[in-house]
């Protein structure tokens, strides 16, 4: 990318309306732009952080078997009426629409119900199961309060991941296959220092649940701690049941504010059983499927990286989801000659800082988008046949060989 070339503009502050600060930064640094409250469009480097996220979700996820489908936003009305949840007193986060030729539908703010519904079609006897589908879908929920940037949108981007088995013995097995991906997941992208497994309520399917949450100051979650970190619960489950369950004594918990990045549910029989996704068994049996859930809210992943690592500057994206790995700056004459040089040896890899503006401008737009390493090239560097390389995240710069940059 050159930044002569594109319509992205940066902007010296933030958008009056735009209180939290990833959303702030994201929109100063040109990396999305703000619809209305809680609606945001990724404009090319937001959407190449996005693209970085579901790369290595889909990595890991298809390292377990499974498969990648993509599922219509708009809902009928009809699977949804079976489980109860399309009413807007079961669920008040709808947003719903009237057809022209009459009738209603929704837009989906998950996708339980109309997985289980298309896979009636597909899962018939014991030999289709053990099966596990998952997609990158926009969801829609009318959330009461959007002021948290992307971490909490009436329009988002969500993984979410169904599998489907012969018995919860089965659901058992790959719920601890998910639960090990997640920590690979989230290791990849950054956070998996401060993303912790934390337990949850299971609700109507299961005594717990498990979220993930990344401990953050503006998180609006509050969970609890032991001194090592090896149980996390949320406080909706803190109560003296759960407390024996997991061993730990509440005067050795700590509380902390946490940011949502994923969940993980075994719904066992909750959707399918009135859906009607059956199976028939070795003997010939007809048995219900058992199903889990598993999501991660990628849009808000990426807020919760803006968050965690921003500074005074500006953004500073991990290297495995920036968009560029270099931001380039030529200066002088000499120095945009190998500039230009570096820019077609590096495809895909540089983010190239060609305006016709002073040095000090780019350097302060190199800090606020964020990106690992700024390579400035001039006319001293290329004296010693270098580049300064300035590390984004601890800012120490230091002569790198041209030819030792790959």
């Amino acid at each position: 990318m050159r930044l002569s070339q594109t319509f992205i503009k940066t902007l010296r502050e933030a958008p009056k309306d735009e209180t939290a600060r990833n959303g702030a930064l994201l929109v100063r640094a040109g990396y999305i732009h703000k619809e209305m409250a809680g609606v945001y469009d990724y404009l090319p480097l937001g959407l190449r952080v996005i693209e970085n996220i579901k790369r290595i979700i889909r990595e890991e996820l298809n390292k377990l078997g499974c498969e990648e489908i993509s599922m219509s936003a708009l809902q009928n009305p009809e699977p949804w009426e079976k489980t109860g949840r399309f009413s807007d007193q079961e669920v008040d986060i709808w947003f719903k629409t009237e057809v022209s030729s009459g009738g209603e539908l929704g837009l989906a703010p998950t996708h339980e119900e109309p997985i289980t519904n298309m896979l009636k079609a597909y899962i018939t006897s014991y030999k289709d199961l053990p099966l596990q589908v998952y997609q990158f879908q926009t969801k829609f929920r009318n959330e009461l309060r959007a002021k948290s940037g992307i971490l909490r949108g009436r329009e988002f981007l969500m993984k979410d991941l169904y599998s489907f088995h012969t018995s919860e013995e089965d659901l058992d097995r790959f719920y601890g296959e998910v639960e090990k991906a997640y920590a690979k997941i989230f290791d990849r992208l950054g956070i998996g220092g401060d993303t912790y497994e934390t337990f949850a309520s299971g609700g109507i399917f299961s005594k717990y649940s498990h979220e993930y949450q990344t401990f953050l100051p503006v998180g609006e979650d509050t969970v609890y701690y032991n001194g090592d970190k090896s149980v996390v619960l949320n406080d909706e489950v803190l109560n003296d049941e759960t407390l024996e369950d997991l061993g730990v004594k509440r005067e050795d918990l700590v509380a902390t504010t946490a940011a949502e990045v994923g969940n993980i549910f075994k719904l066992k029989t909750k959707y399918s059983e009135p859906l009607g996704l059956k199976f028939t068994d070795q003997n010939n049996e007809l048995k219900t499927v058992y199903m889990g859930c598993y999501g991660i809210g990628v849009s808000r992943v990426m807020g919760v990286i803006a968050e965690k690592f921003a500074d005074d500057k500006g953004l500073v994206w991990p290297e495995a989801v920036a968009p560029y790995k270099y931001h380039l700056v030529g200066i002088g004459e000499e120095g945009m000659e190998a500039a230009e040089k570096f820019y077609a040896e590096h495809p895909g890899e540089v983010l190239f800082d060609d305006r016709d503006i002073r040095p000090g401008e780019k350097f302060a737009d190199a800090e606020l988008m964020g990106l690992p390493y700024r390579v400035v090239i001039s006319a001293k560097t290329l004296a010693e046949e270098s580049a300064e390389i300035t590390e984004r995240i601890t800012g120490k710069t230091k002569l790198v060989k041209l030819s030792d940059l790959k």
